[in-house]
């Protein structure tokens, strides 16, 4: 059996295209086809359905892809085992993350990490929604919630704080809340899904549904409408940390902590073998934040 027909099918089990899958790995539209052909002639069994329009998996070849993903995975995991025994991780990386933690500190990350592994090459995709992460094909995702699908294997990468903060120019305006009940007195900038605030007080779990001035799907327009003197918002003190540090924001209501069960983690599928490259992504992420990341130095 060939390693890269099969390489090429999950792709195509992904994409639901051939050609596509094919361009992804260097190949024409027509050699794809003829890979795939050699494919299901070596296996005996027909592993896609092919219509003008679409591509799909036959009984056989949903059957098959879970094999073929622990195959590629396993060889990759083989070539690293020989030779000096360092692992020297090659090909394509594919990873989805989120859009405003990616860019803030994934992206400035990547350089050295490209630098310690030259064979190595990223896909990253930066998206807010939550990917599946077999059909996109992806190795890795990066998620800034709490893990919630069952079939997918986590590595927590750094804790994560979440806070209140306003401009200074809001806070002279409008006043300081000294409770969070006395958020009912304030404009707040929310993310979409998160109008409702939990504060640990003394007497216990306190709820308070803020009043919206503006909401965002994004946490990084919601810090910078913040910065722009438009109410108090919650952020990730991943995504605030400089604009603390630069007086731009300033954190409020510091003796009610946010409740949250928030943290940056890594995921990938339980149905694949951990492949170097997955290995060595990971524990460079967590060096790279670990249990005291850098963005919390602004806050003592």
């Amino acid at each position: 059996m060939n390693l890269e027909h099969v390489r090429l099918f999950v792709r195509v089990a992904a994409l639901h295209n051939i050609s596509q899958a094919g361009k992804e790995l260097g190949l024409s539209a027509a050699v794809s086809s003829v890979h795939m052909n050699k494919l299901e002639e070596v296996l005996g069994v027909r592993l896609i359905h092919r219509t003008t329009r679409q591509v799909s998996l036959t009984e056989e070849g949903e059957a098959f892809l879970p094999h073929a993903v622990e195959l590629l995975d396993s060889v990759e995991s083989a070539r690293a085992s020989v030779g000096s025994g360092t692992i020297n991780p090659q090909g394509k990386l594919r990873v989805a993350a989120p859009a405003s933690f990616g860019r803030l500190h994934l992206v400035p990350a990547l350089g050295q990490f490209l630098q310690q592994y030259p064979g190595l090459r990223v896909d990253l995709h930066l998206s807010d929604s939550v990917i599946d992460m077999v059909e996109g094909g992806f190795d890795i995702a990066i998620r800034d919630a709490a893990l919630s699908d069952s079939s997918l294997v986590a590595r927590k990468l750094a804790p994560v704080s979440r806070i209140l903060c306003a401009s200074p120019n809001y806070l002279n305006t409008f006043g300081e809340p000294k409770t969070p009940q006395a958020l009912a007195q304030h404009q707040c900038v929310n993310l979409i899904g998160l109008e409702t605030w939990a504060f640990e007080a003394p007497e216990g779990s306190i709820s308070i549904k803020t009043q919206n001035r503006l909401r965002t799907d994004n946490g990084e327009s919601a810090r910078d409408a913040a910065v722009n003197g438009l109410g108090i918002t919650l952020c990730s003190t991943w995504c605030c940390y400089q604009e603390i540090e630069r007086g731009e924001l300033v954190q409020v209501l510091k003796d009610f902590p946010l409740v949250s069960d928030t943290a940056i983690w890594a995921v990938y599928p339980s149905s694949r073998l951990l492949a170097p490259k997955v290995r060595a992504f990971i524990d460079y992420l967590a060096e790279c934040f670990g249990d005291s990341p850098y963005w919390d130095g602004a806050f003592g």
